[in-house]
């Protein structure tokens, strides 16, 4: 229906351009299924980093989403290369040191936290490179703004590298049990409730 608005939850794959039009051979959101002409992603993950992202047309919503006055959760799983120690752990707490246009931006204090277990997500395809003398950990990281690649950069900052990333929830919006390249179509009352609505 036309000039109606729209929303999707999508789990974006390993790999997959956050975009519609084509930039080299890697596969875009068109691959995903098919949306209307005008509906694109608020916000972005890299090519390397993996899950949820939000299509909409509503400009009202992407606004909200994207200004960083509105300072909207932001909540990643990142495996990290090492150990992670509850020093490391405190520093992305409390905000590190990283780059930004090529100038020193200092984070703001966020949530982070080790996971005891290795958490229950799909298999990369590829998968992460395994080193068997470096062990590896799970850090769950809430954000409230979203500089470019900032997770990658915050946990090498504290001396752990990002292996794999994967965004696992924006404000209450979780991907579940939503599997890389599952689309799902949601009502506005339903989408605005679930990202706007504190306590």
């Amino acid at each position: 229906m036309t000039g109606s608005l729209r929303y999707y939850i999508v789990y974006k794959p390993f790999g997959t351009i956050s975009q519609f039009s084509k930039d080299g051979d890697k596969p875009t959101l068109a691959s995903l299924g098919s949306f209307p002409n005008d509906v694109y992603p608020v916000g972005r993950l890299d090519a390397d980093s993996e899950g949820l992202l939000i299509l909409t047309n509503d400009t009202e919503l992407n606004n909200r989403l994207l200004n960083p006055k509105f300072k909207h959760q932001r909540t990643y799983l990142s495996q990290v290369e090492g150990v992670a120690t509850v020093e490391a752990i405190n520093n992305l707490s409390q905000g590190v040191d990283i780059t930004i246009d090529g100038k020193l931006y200092r984070t703001l204090s966020a949530n982070a936290k080790v996971l005891d277990q290795e958490p229950t997500v799909c298999e990369r395809d590829p998968p992460i490179r395994y080193r068997k003398t470096i062990p590896t950990s799970w850090i769950e990281l809430t954000l409230h703004e979203g500089k470019n690649r900032q997770v990658r950069k915050m946990t090498a900052a504290v001396g752990f590298p990002t292996l794999r990333l994967i965004r696992i929830a924006i404000e209450n919006i979780t991907i579940g049990t939503m599997k890389p390249g599952d689309v799902i179509e949601i009502e506005k009352d339903k989408i605005y409730q679930l990202l706007f609505k504190k306590g």
